[in-house]
């Protein structure tokens, strides 16, 4: 596996390169990034189509409010508490790049003066716009202006729904940790991140005069591609996100080795024994190969939203851009879960993990919503 991508940089162009940045925090910034200009594109596209409008937001001659220091001062406090942090403390993000990204670990004071900048330039940045409207009461705002917004908020509850969700799958595991040691070791659950992520986004849209299911369609592309991004994070670090162990034999010749039974070498969680004559911080590989379930759900992911993508112009019905997502999703993880090793609930004598409930729920409103759409459809507003 490539814990860093120096392991991956070797790999691909056999040089040695001393690069130990963390390929999955590259890969989650990338999900991030593609994520957001998918979103973009649609909001945009929406506009230009008549779905969704322009909408007028009250301007403040005072400047600057509360909730723009907030949002900025919070994105500015994140970036110098974290990134600054890891710069000045080398060493122990090197040691376990994840539980420092996900930790209480940092540096307050570059926090603290990055989140006082950030403060600033929103302060001066208002004070521009003030002399610009000069008597205006209310300024006019395009839909896609708000992802700096939507990107700040989804993020921040994202995460906590992430680590709440990761609890509730691993409760017994968890359930003698402090919470300051839950919140430095504990994993994340997409589905967590997902739901808290989701809400958060349709709140803030909703409140900027956008009908729910419009803005549950204009996100469902841009959710695969960030699940889909994440879940390529996941099998080239070797997180953890793999399947039950699988020792039947390849079904189809062609098919790679790793593509149906993988021992995940150098992972970066260190789980299973140590490679002999490795040295440093990357040196196990599980005892038996198991089931490679993120390269999987990956495949599946970016190839649903690649056909979506391409016919999104003939998916006309509000409403059923979202069915579509929900039930891609739902079914897919529900599936996936079976050759998983999580912990499992006892629901109506079924034994399901946790994943697999909130797929079930996901089936459900996607099937209900579909249903709905299409029976009573009526002629599309564009």
């Amino acid at each position: 596996m490539f814990p860093t991508i120096s392991y991956l940089l070797e790999y691909l162009f056999g040089v040695p390169i001393n690069l130990p940045i963390p390929t999955f925090g590259v890969f989650v910034v990338l999900a991030f990034v593609l994520s957001y200009f998918t979103f973009y594109s649609e909001f945009k596209r929406k506009e230009r189509v008549g779905v969704i409008a322009t909408f007028e937001q009250p301007f403040f001659n005072n400047g600057a409010t509360a909730a723009d220091y907030a949002e900025y001062g919070l994105l500015g406090f994140l970036l110098g508490f974290k990134v600054i942090g890891a710069c000045f403390d080398l060493d122990l993000f090197w040691q376990s790049p994840l539980k420092y990204i996900f930790s209480l670990q940092g540096s307050w004071l570059a926090g603290t003066l990055i989140c006082l900048l950030f403060s600033y330039l929103i302060y001066w940045y208002r004070k521009q716009e003030m002399l610009e409207n000069n008597r205006k009461t209310t300024i006019v705002v395009h839909p896609y202006q708000l992802m700096p917004k939507l990107m700040i908020w989804t993020a921040v509850w994202g995460f906590l729904g992430a680590k709440v969700f990761n609890f509730l799958e691993n409760v017994q595991l968890y359930s003698s940790y402090s919470f300051a040691h839950y919140l430095q070791y504990s994993g994340l659950t997409f589905l967590g991140g997902l739901t808290f992520g989701a809400m958060t986004y349709l709140y803030i849209g909703h409140k900027s005069g956008m009908r729910l299911i419009d803005l549950a369609d204009i996100g469902s592309p841009g959710m695969m591609v960030a699940y889909g991004v994440g879940r390529i994070a996941c099998q080239l670090s070797g997180d953890g996100d793999w399947g039950i162990v699988n020792n039947t034999e390849k079904p189809f010749l062609w098919l790679p080795d790793w593509m149906w039974s993988f021992r995940f070498p150098y992972n970066v969680l260190n789980e299973g024994s140590y490679i002999s004559g490795c040295a440093g911080n990357y040196c196990t590989i599980l005892p038996h190969g198991v089931f490679p379930t993120s390269f999987y759900e990956s495949v599946l992911i970016l190839t649903a939203f690649f056909i979506i993508w391409i016919n999104r112009n003939r998916i006309r019905l509000p409403g059923l851009m979202f069915s579509i997502y929900l039930l891609v999703i739902g079914l897919e993880r529900l599936l996936i879960e079976e050759i998983r090793l999580n912990y499992r609930y006892e629901v109506f004598g079924m034994h399901l993990s946790q994943a697999q409930m909130v797929s079930l729920l996901f089936i459900l409103l996607g099937l209900l919503i579909g249903g709905y759409t299409v029976v009573h459809r009526k002629r599309a507003p564009w």
